[in-house]
């Protein structure tokens, strides 16, 4: 199960992520991906919790809520649909 965190500080660290959700239920993993460029956050985060009724708790009481100065939108993840996770998209190479 897993929980979409978008909106984050660009502070924000893994460990601050997990002791938020950590008080909703057990959180088994906190993936949050940076910019190839620069290192930092990319503003977003997915955060696998335990339980979906963990999750649920979790994503009621935290859309909408200011953390680190800003307003998270927390709900649950949708998976990656075929066409985006396999790097393909509308783009056909010309023949020589």
């Amino acid at each position: 199960m897993s929980v979409y965190v978008g909106n984050l500080s660009y502070d924000v660290t893994r460990e601050d992520l997990e002791r938020v959700f950590a008080e909703y239920g057990n959180v088994n993993r906190v993936s949050l991906p940076t910019d190839r460029e620069t290192g930092r956050p990319r503003g977003f985060a997915f955060v696998d919790m335990a339980a979906e009724d963990e999750e649920q708790k979790a994503i009621e009481t935290l859309d909408g809520a200011e953390w680190m100065g800003r307003e998270m939108k927390v709900n649950k993840a949708k998976p990656r649909n075929e066409s985006r996770s396999s790097g393909g998209g509308s783009y056909r190479r010309a023949s020589f």
